[in-house]
Formats: structure tokens, C-alpha cells, sequence
């Protein structure tokens, strides 16, 4: 038996949870034990009785849940706070997003604990089965985001993306054409706007193509016609993905001196450190901040604003990875599988993924030895 833990989110504005009481209860008759920070699913509309009702128990505190818990399931990276309650030989299953914070990294190291990170699993595509939902809500979000920022109260240029007979519509340039991408891509469409998507794969500019026809223009991705579209853009969102690693840095604050004062840019890439040069991160508090005349919107934790959506599409991926962990025990459960073991980031104090060891400048050990030993 493994007992699991579902702390309270501490991130601000985050209201999803890691388990939800389905979830809970698939656990539970499998035979495991399930502790639950008290009020930890309110901001997704379940109170404590219904995961008693799933068959956890509920615990006063966070520090009382990670105390007790083998493995402590989350939504998004632990704060400082709670890296200093992890433990070795602990198992946490989260978003870690290592790249951009040496200080989350450096923490998880010397706790010893086993720290596996849902945007680096894979599947036999190579594909990110567990970071897709989110990504798909995060794409989706993006192009509301943006619309609210161009409403002149928030800073925006007045314009409405859609248009109206008589009146130009707004143009939208997305860059990346993957998960994110193609899910601003059809909000983009639904709003009516013009819509340009830049992408480095042929094959993928192919498949939009087939996908959209007209209603995109699916462009290859080079300096110049990124600078080309971003400059003639009213909205332009970032969705540029190197899995495990920082994203790089292809809108330049050269750039937004020559857009035109009002447009909005939302950075989707911002939790692998952003892929505009004038991104830093922002909270559901405090979204935007103006650059050069530019609205940015680099909220970290985007899909928490629509938990309640976002915690039941995130449990649907997740869920199967988590028992294979409390039915397995965690070595077994990596080892067995390739492409989960590509989300292992951290095992007792070492980084066990070539692309966050890179980007932060540490020494890398291959997941699979530092599991043997």
C-alpha cells in the first residue's frame, strides 16, 4: 500500500487540484491510502465531504500531508515553502518546469527526493501526453487573454479581433504551430480574426495547411518572417516548446518598437522562461505589464483560471501514471516504461534530464542509471 498526498495549491491564483475524488477513488480500490490537505478541492467545486465520501482522509495541514505521504501529486511546481517539507526517498509528481528556476531545482536536490515532471513524459510519438490538456486550455485561453488586453481600459490598441462589417478584423500571429498553437489557432478562427501561424516543420505547416485551408496562413518560421508577421500583428502569442529545456527568445524588444502601440503579446512559453526577450512572469493578480508600448501577458499558470475544466482534463492523463507509481513502486514503474521515464528531472539529488541539466549548467545523469543505483 502507498499512501498519496494532495496538498492545497499555495501558487497564487491557482485553484486546481492534483486529484480530484474520482481520481481519489480509483486509488482506493486499488488498495492505497489517500490524505488530502483540508479545503485542497474547493476551487474546483468539491469540499472535503466528497473526498471522504471517496474514501480519503483528510489532514489539517500541508506540512501534516507531506509528512504522511509516499507520494505527493500536485498541479504546479512546489514553492520553496514546500520543497523544504519533501523528503528522501519521497516521490512528487507535478509540473516541474526546471529550466528557467535554478532555485526549485537547487531545492528538490537537496531534499533527495524523486522528482518526476509532467511535461516531460512521453509517448511512443514523442509527444507530451501530459502536458497536452493543459496546453490545449492554455492555447484556447490565449486568444481570450488577448482580445480582453486589446480593450483600450486594458492598455490595448481598441480593437476588436473580430472586426465588423466595414472594418478590418485584427490580426493574430502564433508562433508554434503545435498544441498551443493549434488551439489558438481555431479560437483565432472563431473570433473571426486574420490568422498567421509560423512553424519551423514542414510536415506541420502541411497538416495546418490541410487542416485550416484558407483560413490560416501557415507560414515557415525564419528571423525575417517571424519579424514580418509579429511587426504587422495586433496580437501576437508565443507558443514555442523545447521539451525540458529554456524556450528561446524570437521576439526581440527591438521588435515591439516598431509594432503599433496597443498590441498584446501573451507568451504561453513563459514557464520555460519565455520566448519574447521582454517577458517576465506575471500572476491572475496582476496579468499585464506594459513594454514599449506593448501589452504582455505572461501568466504562469494560465489554465488555473479555468480550474474546474483544466483539473478534470489534467486527472484524465494523469491518473493512469499515478497508480502505475502506488502499484508498482516508482523504480519499477519508470524503468518498465521508456516514456515515463523521460519525466524523471530529480532523483535523490541528481538531474536526470539532459535538457534542464543544459539549460541550468549541472552535471547529468541518464535517468536509468541513477535509478539502478
Amino acid at each position: 500500500m502507498l499512501v498519496v498526498g494532495v496538498p492545497k495549491e499555495v501558487k497564487v491564483r491557482e485553484y486546481r487540484v492534483g486529484l480530484v475524488p474520482d481520481s481519489v477513488r480509483e486509488l482506493i480500490l486499488h488498495g492505497h491510502k489517500v490524505v488530502i490537505e483540508s479545503n485542497a478541492g474547493v476551487g474546483v467545486g468539491f469540499c472535503d465531504v466528497d473526498y471522504e465520501a471517496a474514501g480519503a482522509t483528510i489532514l489539517g495541514t500541508a506540512e501534516e500531508v507531506f509528512a504522511k505521504a509516499d507520494l505527493i501529486v500536485k498541479v504546479k511546481e512546489p514553492q520553496i515553502s514546500e520543497c523544504k517539507m519533501l523528503r528522501e526517498g519521497q516521490i512528487l509528481f507535478t509540473y516541474l518546469h526546471l529550466a528557467p528556476d535554478p532555485a526549485q531545482t537547487n531545492a528538490l536536490k537537496a531534499s533527495g527526493c524523486t522528482a518526476i515532471a509532467y511535461e516531460t513524459v512521453t509517448d511512443k510519438h514523442g509527444h507530451l501526453p501530459l502536458l497536452t490538456p493543459m496546453s490545449e486550455v492554455a492555447g484556447r485561453l490565449a486568444v481570450q487573454a488577448a482580445a480582453h488586453c486589446l480593450e483600450k481600459k486594458q492598455g490595448g490598441s481598441g480593437i476588436l479581433l473580430g472586426g465588423v462589417p466595414g472594418v478590418s478584423r485584427g490580426k493574430v500571429a502564433i508562433i508554434g504551430g503545435g498544441v498551443v498553437g493549434l488551439n489558438s489557432m481555431l479560437m483565432s478562427i472563431g473570433k473571426g480574426a486574420h490568422v498567421t501561424v509560423l512553424e519551423k516543420s514542414v510536415p506541420r505547416l502541411a497538416e495546418l495547411d490541410t487542416h485550416f485551408g484558407s483560413q490560416v496562413d501557415a507560414i515557415y518560421a525564419t528571423a525575417g518572417s517571424v519579424e514580418e508577421h509579429v511587426l504587422s500583428a495586433d496580437v501576437v502569442i508565443g507558443a514555442v516548446l523545447i521539451p525540458g529545456a529554456a524556450a528561446p527568445r524570437l521576439v526581440t524588444r527591438d521588435m515591439l518598437s516598431h509594432m503599433q502601440t496597443g498590441s498584446v503579446l501573451v507568451d504561453v512559453s513563459i514557464d520555460q522562461g519565455g520566448c519574447f526577450e521582454t517577458s517576465r512572469p506575471t500572476t491572475h493578480d496582476e496579468p499585464t505589464y506594459v513594454e514599449e508600448g506593448i501589452v504582455h501577458y505572461c501568466v504562469t499558470n494560465m489554465p488555473g483560471a479555468v480550474p474546474r475544466t483544466s483539473a478534470f482534463a489534467l486527472n484524465n492523463v494523469t491518473l493512469p501514471f499515478v497508480l502505475s507509481i502506488a502499484d508498482k513502486g516508482v523504480a519499477r514503474a519508470l524503468l518498465e516504461d521508456s516514456n515515463f521515464l523521460n519525466g524523471l528531472n530529480v532523483h535523490k539529488g541528481q538531474i536526470t534530464h539532459i535538457a534542464v541539466a543544459e539549460a541550468l549548467g549541472l552535471d547529468y545523469v541518464p535517468a536509468s542509471k541513477a535509478l539502478d543505483a
